[in-house]
């Protein structure tokens, strides 16, 4: 009985946040860019974190993605929660082909091997099709 409470709470809560903040729908491979907020002494600012997620995890309220990036040549991983209030946005940069859910194998890779190829919906060309075809 305690059970069924806890899930439906969760289920509440995950519906309230995701009508609070759009998510986009992504997947591992995609390139993705995190508005994250700071907050440093009293000032507050936006800092973008951008690059490939390699991972999503876990579900409802609990679920969280990961995201790597290369600065200055060495590789950076972030694990961020997806609803949580310190992302400020999250936007789909790139859709990447993939064949599997955790890409840990880019940690080992580096320059051309470590490359995702680029994904082409039929979806993705009308779109682009159709802004074209405006300007």
């Amino acid at each position: 009985m305690a059970i069924n409470i806890i899930k439906q709470l969760e289920q509440e809560e995950s519906a309230r946040l995701l009508a609070v903040r759009a998510i986009p729908e992504f997947r591992p491979g995609d390139t993705l860019r995190v508005n994250v907020k700071i907050k440093e002494g009293e000032r507050e600012r936006v800092q973008a974190y951008e690059g490939v997620c390699i991972a999503r995890a876990g579900s409802g309220v609990h679920e969280s993605f990961t995201v790597r990036k290369i600065s200055f040549g060495e590789g950076v991983e972030r694990l961020f929660p997806l609803l949580s209030p310190s992302i400020d946005s999250i936007e789909v940069k790139r859709r990447g082909v993939v064949r599997r859910a955790k890409l840990y194998y880019l940690r080992d890779r580096r320059g051309k091997s470590a490359r995702i190829a680029e994904r082409s919906n039929s979806n993705t060309k009308a779109s682009a099709a159709a802004a074209s075809s405006e300007d």
